[in-house]
């Protein structure tokens, strides 16, 4: 039998492959010695320290304008009138006449109890004569009792008459006096509503026209029972202090955002809530020489509260809030570790939160690197300090802060 040798192997080639592959396998199954894991690096956070600082706590609250004085014009005769003697929208002085209704009648109503006046006083001086006659004939019985009786009382009776045609007089003189309207109070008068030929009536619902007296103006602002508690709870527990001159002044903020160059006076607040709001009214009274202020105008109005004498600020940056919402803040403690400190919010002042409780002076606030850090982490912490174009402007201590979004005062 023939084979062919070419295609014959040799079986010593085999186990050479073999032992390699047994060489690789146990090589791979063989662990490697290995080093310490590499460690992480230390973060870096910057820090600011605590301090207590005195400011003077305000409230800002919306409001409405509304005039110091506000007369509504009516006649008090029925008439037509005649003259319209005022431009509207001009400042009219008290007194000065307004309208002008027809007197005709009434000047005649003036004369007939004048002439009826005068003719009833004309028959008093024989009416008394003749009573002091009867009186003395009575004496000698020249005349009888009921004849004294009946002139004296016939005395009497002229008398009263009199005294009533006085008092018509002095009726026909008002009314022909109130035919002449005149302006109750200065100040600045509105349109009329009438005009020269109009029937008006004594008393009408529908006014002639209305004067404001705008110098000066009262602002009325709405405060909530529940800011209004929270400060009275504040002053009781001495956190506040509301001596001092310049407690009562409260400055305005127009519609357009511009400072009203003028203080005003806190007035007082109202007794009386509110059902529908839940609110007291406050009201300050502000000079307004030039007129800017308009009664119904929208207003920011600004009042102190009191001066806080251990007042905590610190950044908004260095505050977070946990899923619910609660504010909380991260602080290094002494062993370069973080702690979480719940915080209480009072309000924002500028780019700031002052807070009621939480921290303490001396505290040291995380304010950069928050990023992924944990209660509990040893960090690397540098003093804050910012750049010129992200630096945290200074708080003015007598500036009014801003209303904060949870209620508070």
């Amino acid at each position: 039998m023939k084979f062919n040798r070419m295609n014959k192997k040799p079986r010593g080639w085999r186990m050479p492959a073999a032992a390699l592959l047994c060489f690789l396998f146990l090589a791979a199954c063989d662990p490697k010695p290995q080093g310490p894991p590499p460690a992480h690096p230390v973060p870096q956070v910057s820090t600011v320290t605590v301090q207590a600082e005195k400011i003077m706590l305000a409230t800002e609250l919306p409001g409405r304008a509304s005039a110091f004085q506000v007369a509504e014009i009516r006649p008090q005769v029925s008439g037509l009138i005649e003259k319209r003697l005022f431009t509207e929208g001009s400042e009219v002085k008290a007194g000065q006449m307004l309208y002008q209704i027809e007197s005709d009648l009434f000047q005649a109503a003036l004369d007939n109890a004048n002439a009826t006046l005068i003719r009833a006083e004309a028959n008093l001086p024989s009416m008394r004569s003749r009573a002091e006659r009867y009186k003395t004939l009575l004496v000698d019985k020249a005349v009888s009792q009921q004849a004294y009786d009946d002139t004296v009382a016939g005395l009497k009776q002229l008398e009263a008459e009199i005294e009533s045609w006085k008092a018509q007089v002095k009726t026909a003189r008002i009314n022909l006096k109130y035919t002449k309207v005149t302006a109750p109070i200065s100040g600045r008068i509105g349109k009329s509503n009438v005009t020269v030929g109009a029937i008006v009536t004594a008393y009408q619902p529908v006014a002639l026209a209305t004067i404001q007296q705008l110098d000066p103006i009262y602002a009325d602002m709405p405060q909530s029972t529940v800011d209004l508690l929270r400060l009275q709870s504040r002053l009781k527990d001495g956190l506040l202090n509301q001596e001092g001159r310049d407690q009562n002044k409260v400055k305005l903020i127009l519609e357009d955002g511009t400072l009203y160059t003028e203080e005003g006076i806190l007035q007082f607040s109202d007794i009386t809530v509110d059902p529908s709001t839940g609110s007291v009214t406050l009201r300050a009274l502000f000079p307004n020489p030039k007129g800017i202020i308009l009664p119904g105008m929208f207003i920011q109005a600004k009042i102190k509260e009191g001066l806080d004498e251990q007042a905590i600020l610190i950044p908004q940056q260095g505050v977070s809030r946990d899923p619910k919402g609660n504010p909380y803040a991260l602080i290094v403690d002494g062993d370069s570790k973080t702690e979480l400190r719940p915080l209480t919010l009072d309000r924002a002042i500028g780019d700031k939160w002052l807070v009621s409780a939480g921290l303490v002076p001396g505290d040291q606030l995380i304010v950069e690197g928050l990023l992924m850090l944990r209660p509990g982490t040893v960090v690397n912490a540098t003093p804050f300090a910012p750049t010129e174009a992200g630096k945290v402007p200074a708080v003015d201590a007598g500036a009014p802060s801003e209303k904060r979004s949870d209620g508070g005062v």
